[in-house]
C-alpha cells in the first residue's frame, strides 16, 4: 500500500471530547488535509472519526488527534483501517 492511495480511517476517542469544540477542531483539521468524512458524538462520551483520502494525510489527522493539542482531553484512540467505500463529501460534524 502506497502513501497516496485512498483509504478509510475509522477512529474512536475516548476521553473528554464531547462539548469542548473537538468535532469541529477535527473538522477544520481534516478540511485543511483534503479529507472526506465526519466527526460523530457516541455514547460514553466518546466521538468517532471517519476519514477517507489519501493513508499519509488520514494518518496525519490520526497523529493530530493522538497530539495533545485537541480541545478537551484525549485519553485513547482506537484506530481501524478500512478500504474506502466512497460516497463522501466534505467533512461534517454529527
Amino acid at each position: 500500500m502506497t502513501e497516496q492511495e485512498p483509504v478509510r480511517l475509522l477512529a474512536r476517542v475516548h476521553g473528554h471530547v464531547q462539548g469542548v469544540g473537538f468535532r469541529w477542531w477535527t473538522r477544520s483539521r481534516a478540511l485543511e488535509l483534503g479529507l472526506v468524512g465526519s466527526a460523530t458524538n457516541l455514547p460514553a462520551g466518546r466521538v468517532e472519526v471517519v476519514a477517507e483520502g489519501p493513508r499519509r494525510d488520514c494518518e496525519k489527522l490520526l497523529e493530530a488527534l493522538r497530539s495533545g493539542s485537541t480541545p478537551g482531553r484525549v485519553d485513547h484512540v482506537a484506530e481501524l483501517w478500512m478500504e474506502p467505500k466512497g460516497g463522501l463529501s466534505g467533512f461534517v460534524e454529527r
